[in-house]
């Protein structure tokens, strides 16, 4: 059974078996969110209701050893958002990280070991998505609470922009293992990254793997691989020159991508050169998961001159089209990106992803904290 996005109004009436309709308010929020390519209201519950010498920096389980530093964290390049402001200064210790996203022959081997099931793949807990709708929002049948997943499936003809749910679609029986819908499979793709991911599934999978998801400010810091003030983990080279720098999306979105770079969706990890630390795909491929909460408001409460040491993030979850849910802070943006719409591949680019949400676009790397 799929059910179509519609808006968390639309949602609940879906899931309560109505037939009403609403509209979209258009906010100076909402024309904001409208630069992203995912469903800003929300995930599930309102969808259902530089270093010179790499190669000694290498570590054992891919990892590479990114160097303590400072840096201004926040906006750069004329895509930056008003939640990407103001800069402000950063000083991180040195880590590890994973030179790739997770792929999925990892991931198969940890669900081998420990049997665990992804959010994805379990029946909708309606005590628990409940929290995340306005008070009173009837339970749903039970038909419409089966495991499931977001996949992106564009309408033909789309032309309005601004109307994110004419593309994403709840599908029922889509997981990592089956990430188009309940008829596709992952045979021959063990080297692409592994989607369909939520954050207890990340968070779960780096306890096995001894490592944990990084932070924000070090997700940040990692992927511009040295460089000062630039936009991309490259440099400053548009995006859309080829040879091309990341997997993302050419073409008119969301009705046509060519692929010129090669990739219609997912790449295989490593497809694309390596940033300055030796980091494959901080920019592109998939969105990336990291721990801190994404609250809209959080940069303006900085300021722009105090230095944050190895900072953490906000202490509390704003999302103001998902106001009952949490949400966590996503980077790096993912093959849905183009200039048009979602040009989410800048290193500064931030997007919220509830706790519980999963996509066909959103996967995970892993940090280790250096000895």
């Amino acid at each position: 059974m799929k059910f179509n996005i519609l808006g968390t109004a639309i949602l609940i009436a879906l899931l309560v078996g109505c037939n009403s309709k609403a509209g979209t308010k258009k906010t100076a929020e909402t024309a904001e969110d409208a630069k992203d390519c995912c469903p800003p209201s929300g995930g599930r519950a309102a969808l259902l209701s530089k270093t010179e010498d790499n190669e000694t920096q290498k570590v054992s389980e891919g990892m590479v050893l990114i160097p303590a530093g400072s840096y201004m964290m926040g906006g750069e390049g004329k895509f930056a958002l008003p939640r990407e402001y103001p800069r402000h200064p950063v000083k991180v210790d040195a880590f590890y990280m994973d030179t790739h996203e997770v792929t999925n022959a990892n991931f198969r081997k940890f669900v081998e070991a420990t049997a665990y099931t992804t959010i994805a793949e379990r029946k909708i807990d309606w005590d628990e998505l409940k929290k995340q709708l306005p008070p009173g929002t009837p339970k749903p049948p039970d038909e419409n609470l089966k495991p499931g997943s977001l996949v992106f499936t564009p309408k033909p003809g789309t032309t309005d922009l601004s109307n994110f749910y004419q593309w994403w679609e709840w599908v029922n029986y889509t997981d990592w293992r089956h990430p188009e819908g309940p008829d596709s499979s992952i045979k021959g793709k063990d080297n692409h990254p592994v989607v369909h991911i939520a954050l207890a599934d990340a968070l779960a999978y780096a306890e096995w793997a001894g490592k944990r998801l990084p932070t924000e400010a070090e997700w940040e810091w990692a992927a511009r691989g040295g460089l000062k003030d630039k936009t991309y983990p490259w440099g400053d080279k548009d995006v859309n020159e080829a040879p091309y720098e990341c997997n993302s999306w050419q073409g008119t979105f969301p009705n046509t991508n060519t692929a010129a770079d090669g990739f219609e969706k997912r790449a295989p990890v490593g497809s694309f050169a390596p940033n300055g630390y030796g980091l494959y795909d901080m920019a592109g491929n998939v969105w990336e998961i990291t721990t801190d909460l994404f609250d809209v408001n959080y940069y303006k409460t900085l300021s722009s001159t105090e230095v944050l040491y190895n900072p953490k993030g906000s202490t509390k979850s704003f999302n103001p089209h998902s106001p009952y849910g949490r949400n966590t802070v996503i980077k790096g943006g993912s093959f849905l990106c183009n200039d048009s719409y979602c040009a989410s591949y800048r290193v500064s680019a931030r997007m919220p992803l509830e706790w519980d949400s999963a996509m066909n676009h959103v996967g995970f790397r892993l940090v280790k904290d250096a000895e």
